[in-house]
């Protein structure tokens, strides 16, 4: 063979032996033994939270129309008798203090003579059978509906000032719950009658409801508790004029009971309650005389 042929011969033989380059790695087919992989998801976003607050519960909160719709008035100057609204049926909401805090964390009270300007936005007038001298202002603590801590104001005859500073002393550690404490003022008197009211005052230089006689509130010798919760009723009288489902005396929030913390408070300091009258039943209604 000649030289040349011989040499494209051994080329061409190195060629042949020489490994190739490595093909991709074959993808399997699927067969019964070997099913194919199911796919990888993806993590799934998570739920929007609903960040709306939950709604307030029946009777936390004052409606928006509390004290500015006049009822028709009665024969007598009351106003018409109505069922109660289903925002009352179980009042349980405080209305916002008027006083400035008392200091402290717990059961507070003071025991002033009346100033001035605490005299001239009460109900006190020259006719009544009380002097102002002989009346005290009162402040202290109690529990609101909202399970917080307040402040409120009372004018009383000073005789009976720290008896009645006790009684709350008493029902602030039983945490009663209570609405509104303020002074009423002279124009609540004769404002028309909305039947929706539930301020616990004292003082109010006024006749005995149906009569011309002044009751105790006009001597500082009573207290009105909770009134919507405790209404009077005498006939088809009912007051305030829309409290009537709490005539039905049941568990709700601020209902008095025969024999609970608050008759007995008051009994201890000789004041009787009436709820035990027997010709009408005055369920917020506490003073000294028993009238």
């Amino acid at each position: 063979m000649r030289r040349d042929a011989l040499a494209v011969l051994v080329v061409l033989l190195a060629g042949c032996s020489t490994p190739s380059a490595p093909d991709a790695r074959p993808t399997p087919m699927p067969s019964d033994n070997h099913p194919p992989a199911a796919p990888v998801s993806s993590p799934s976003a998570p739920s929007p939270v609903d960040s709306s607050p939950a709604p307030p519960a029946p009777g936390t909160v004052p409606p928006a129309w509390l004290g500015t719709r006049p009822l028709p008035l009665r024969p007598d100057g009351f106003g018409e008798v109505q069922p109660t609204p289903p925002e009352l049926r179980h009042r349980r909401f405080t209305l916002p203090d008027t006083l400035d805090p008392l200091p402290g964390d717990g059961f507070v009270s003071r025991v002033e003579p009346v100033p001035p300007e605490v005299l001239s936005r009460s109900t006190w007038q020259p006719d009544c059978p009380v002097t102002a001298d002989e009346l005290a202002w009162v402040r202290l603590t109690f529990w609101g509906f909202d399970d917080a801590r307040h402040t409120g104001e009372l004018l009383l005859d000073a005789s009976v000032a720290d008896d009645v500073v006790s009684v709350f002393r008493t029902l602030y550690r039983a945490r009663y719950p209570i609405e509104e404490m303020r002074i009423t003022r002279l124009d609540e008197l004769d404002a028309p009658p909305t039947g929706d009211g539930n301020n616990t005052g004292a003082f109010a230089c006024r006749p005995t409801v149906g009569q011309t006689t002044f009751s105790q509130h006009a001597y500082g010798l009573a207290i009105d508790l909770d009134p919507f919760q405790n209404p009077y009723e005498k006939g088809d009288l009912v007051l305030p004029e829309l409290a009537s489902s709490y005539l039905d005396r049941d568990g709700r929030e601020g209902v008095i009971h025969d024999g609970d913390v608050v008759v007995r408070a008051f009994a201890e300091i000789g004041w009787e309650w009436g709820g035990d009258w027997q010709s009408l039943k005055d369920y917020q209604h506490f003073s000294e005389n028993g009238t």
